[in-house]
């Protein structure tokens, strides 16, 4: 789950370091996709373990 969210961070801060933009637009948007992603695929494989 954190490497998830840490491999969406990483891309974002390089995104934004290729930009060049003041504030870490990137990053912020690209961290919540990464914890909404974690979280998708942790729920998800809880349910599968739960139901098999």
């Amino acid at each position: 789950m954190v490497l998830i969210i840490l491999l969406f961070y990483w891309a974002g801060s390089k995104l934004d370091e290729r930009a060049g933009s003041e504030k870490p637009v990137y990053t912020a948007i690209l961290s919540l996709v990464g914890v909404f992603a974690a979280l998708y695929i942790t729920l998800k494989d809880f349910i599968k373990k739960k139901d098999g």
